[in-house]
């Protein structure tokens, strides 16, 4: 279980909230009780400083995100690893194994082309992203139906940006 002080939940009757019904942290947020886990401040700090960035970002650019030392660091990976099991972020990765955080309000697979040198590119287009997770899910089926339990995945795309060269290609 992940500790943490308890605090009043901001998103209350009396509270006069910015966010408007139905917004990202609302929906955070309530995944985290229907989860049996409470609203803290640091979890609604880190929920926030993911709500306000639009692509992955490291557990390190995150913790730097929040404001005033809302929490540390050791806080920030244990809510992160609390809010991957609810699927409430996704992990991805760079090239060289460095973990990605974003926050997934929906059943949409994101997936993303990265770049070998360490910086996302792009996304992959919606339509392509549910031909892939249609084949994953064939995949995962077969898996099922010939015995195998707790399966999972990882789809990860990493290229060499156009007009430049890979270090393969510049050493020959």
């Amino acid at each position: 279980m992940i500790s943490s002080t308890q605090t009043h939940h901001p998103m209350t009757e009396s509270s006069s909230s910015s966010q408007p019904v139905g917004s990202a942290l609302e929906q955070s947020c309530a995944r985290l009780k229907s989860a049996g886990l409470r609203i803290t401040q640091p979890r609604i700090a880190i929920l926030n400083a993911l709500i306000n960035r639009n692509e992955p970002a490291t557990i390190e650019q995150i913790h730097l995100d929040l404001k005033d030392s809302a929490c540390d660091l050791v806080t920030v990976y244990r809510c992160l690893a609390a809010f991957e099991e609810l699927s409430l972020v996704r992990r991805c990765f760079f090239h060289n194994g460095t973990s990605l955080y974003q926050l997934q309000l929906t059943a949409e697979s994101v997936y993303h082309v990265v770049s070998k040198e360490g910086a996302i590119l792009e996304t992959i287009p919606t339509e392509l992203a549910t031909e892939l997770d249609a084949v994953l899910s064939k995949i995962e089926a077969n898996l099922k139906a010939r015995g195998f339990s707790d399966i999972t995945n990882m789809a990860a795309f990493f290229a060499t940006p156009a007009g430049r060269q890979s270090n393969a290609a510049e050493q020959a």
